[in-house]
């Protein structure tokens, strides 16, 4: 049967709906703070039409890290394509008794019909540097903000951890593997995703195989092996049914005494001209049950034999096993992962820039922005690797030498401006940026910060414009 995703058409959507992968949100133009709405009422009181810039950025990083990689552009670009007000929307809004009929009339015909430039999805960003900008009629652009900042945070969040766990693993391959601790079903299809656009090789979520094409791996639980009178007996059983594809989860009760099992099965399949994949470890000192294991394995001759480690890894146990000489060929890493766990959330913030050609900036202690649209050049030295970030207004030219412009036009007027990169495109990309770092902000601890300078024209309007709000509204005469 060939279904939508396969003939690559948009399913049919109800009014109001936003579709991210697979799941489905309705009244999606909802899916804000109440505050966003209170607003817009009270610019359309006010006559507040006219064109705002409101910027996306990340104000630091978080501790140890030393770059981020941008992502969650598509389900930006989708949700603000298809921005509407369903009529039960607007019902519920009608409700609350907060609102009048004239607001919710022009809410009813609103579409976002606004400008979008945005880094390419999977590119490396550093703090203050816009992820995207968005221009259009001020309450337009003031409505999305919740959207908008939700879809590229949590993904920017996933990535960037993966992205580290990658670089950890040192050329190894990583499985992601946290699906069922994922905060949400939302949550987990876009934690697959984010993980293979960092580099995972495959996914343990079946669904995102579907509609991600992710390919999918998977091995046995604990169980399968308890389900059965011995281990032997489910080791057996899984290479009958799998023999391709076989790989024994050893520590349901001891490691060692399962390796050895392990070699009989590998054995008796070698009779038959099959080959056994692999083990996987889940517990107990990594570093050293992987030598033990490796040891029985190459004493029966089963060098080509991986071992798969897993269990509550990230991108520091990763580097600490690797660095103690663990011969451990691949990695399934899941919830800490998938959930950010030492880092749960980025200093991310969208924020008016310029409203009716007049930049505007907030200059509140420790949440400082800067004014006016701007645009981020990357300076390129020989060898494609990347020298430096220069932040400037968006009409200046670009700097001397050899740069990459990284704020494009990817919507115009509310309507794409080419169709969404394939996901491999994306994912290709997010390494050749990783590769393109610096050598030394690509380890787990960054010696130093990548350099991102500002340039004089954007710093002397920030000046002028801090120097005009002390002036009259700090210290008024």
């Amino acid at each position: 049967m060939t279904n939508e995703v396969d003939r690559g058409r948009r399913p049919r959507k109800p009014r109001g709906a936003f579709a991210s992968g697979p799941l489905l949100t309705r009244d999606a133009a909802l899916f804000t703070d109440l505050y966003e709405l209170t607003m817009a009422a009270s610019y359309l009181r006010e006559g507040m039409r006219g064109p705002a810039t409101f910027s996306l950025f990340a104000r630091t990083l978080p501790p140890g890290r030393s770059f981020l990689v941008a992502a969650g552009l598509e389900d930006v670009l989708n949700f603000l394509r298809d921005f509407r007000f369903s009529d039960d929307g607007l019902s519920y809004l009608d409700s609350l008794d907060l609102f009048d009929p004239v607001f919710l009339e022009f809410l009813h015909g609103l579409r976002f019909t606004g400008l979008v430039r945005g880094v390419p999805e999977s590119t490396v960003v550093f703090p203050n540097e816009p992820l995207l900008e968005i221009t259009a009629p001020l309450i337009e652009a003031q409505l999305v903000e919740t959207a908008v900042l939700n879809l590229v945070h949590f993904q920017t969040l996933l990535t960037s951890k993966a992205a580290r766990c990658i670089l950890a693993a040192r050329g190894r391959p990583v499985v992601e593997f946290g699906l069922r601790r994922t905060h949400g079903i939302d949550a987990g299809m876009k934690a697959a995703r984010c993980a293979f656009i960092a580099g995972a090789s495959m996914s343990s979520n079946v669904l995102a195989g579907l509609h991600y094409g992710v390919p999918s791996t998977g091995t046995m639980a604990h169980s399968y092996v308890s389900a059965f009178p011995r281990e032997i007996d489910a080791f057996r059983a899984f290479a009958r049914a799998f023999p391709p594809r076989t790989t024994l989860l050893l520590d349901t009760y001891d490691t060692v005494a399962a390796a050895r099992k392990a070699v009989v099965v590998a054995k008796e399949m070698e009779a038959k001209g099959q080959r056994l994949a692999g083990v996987r470890l889940d517990s107990g000192d990594l570093v050293a049950l992987s030598k033990q294991v490796r040891r029985i394995l190459d004493d029966a001759g089963l060098t080509d034999v991986k071992i798969f480690a897993t269990g509550g890894l990230d991108d520091t146990s990763i580097d600490a096993y690797l660095a103690d000489g663990a011969p451990i060929d691949a990695f399934g890493v899941g919830t800490r992962m998938d959930v950010s766990a030492d880092q749960p959330y980025l200093d991310m913030a969208y924020k008016l820039v310029e409203y009716d050609g007049r930049p505007v900036l907030k200059s509140s202690a420790g949440k400082e922005t800067w004014a006016a649209q701007k645009q981020v050049y990357r300076r390129l030295r020989s060898g494609e690797g990347f020298a430096g970030d220069v932040i400037a207004l968006r009409e200046e030219p670009a700097p001397p030498g050899t740069v990459e412009i990284l704020l494009r036009a990817v919507m115009e007027r509310g309507r794409l401006l080419a169709p969404h990169p394939p996901l491999t495109a994306i994912r290709d990309y997010c390494a050749a940026q990783v590769a393109s770092l610096p050598e030394d902000l690509r380890g787990l601890r960054p010696a130093a910060a990548y350099p991102v300078s500002y340039t004089e024209r954007l710093v002397s309007l920030q000046r002028s414009l801090e120097a005009r709000v002390e002036a009259t509204e700090v210290s008024p005469r």
